[in-house]
């Protein structure tokens, strides 16, 4: 079940959420997802089965503050995960990803002639 739609029904409005974009990009499905501050190789996951395109990173962040009245600290913390539906008939070998500047990239060749989603007008009541 993708990740919104567990939160929704589950009722688990304070977890996290990844933000990302998707787009196309010639013959690509491009996500990008926002994860300033961590490192990519210890605190990102990026997996791709059964279609669909799973992103998880945690983030543990700690502050010092120390000064001749005192001591303080403080910490951030948190783990986030996106699902996102993969078109049909995409290898799975084929997807690549990168982090620069705080972004996480992933690239997913789509085959050619894959379906594009459906748009479905809206009707105003």
């Amino acid at each position: 079940m993708p990740e919104p739609v567990r939160r929704f029904f589950e009722g688990d409005w304070d977890a996290p959420a990844l933000r990302v974009e998707e787009f196309r990009d010639g013959g690509n499905l491009v996500v990008r997802a926002e994860l300033p501050g961590i490192d990519p190789e210890k605190d990102v996951g990026v997996s791709v089965s059964d279609g669909v395109l799973h992103i998880q990173a945690e983030r543990q962040e700690k502050t010092e503050h120390k000064d001749k009245d005192g001591y303080r600290t403080e910490f951030r913390y948190g783990s986030f995960t996106r699902d996102i539906a993969l078109p049909r008939g995409i290898k799975e070998e084929d997807v690549t990803a990168s982090y620069r500047d705080g972004v996480l990239e992933v690239r997913v060749p789509v085959p050619e002639g894959a379906e594009e989603p459906k748009k479905v007008p809206i009707a105003r009541s």
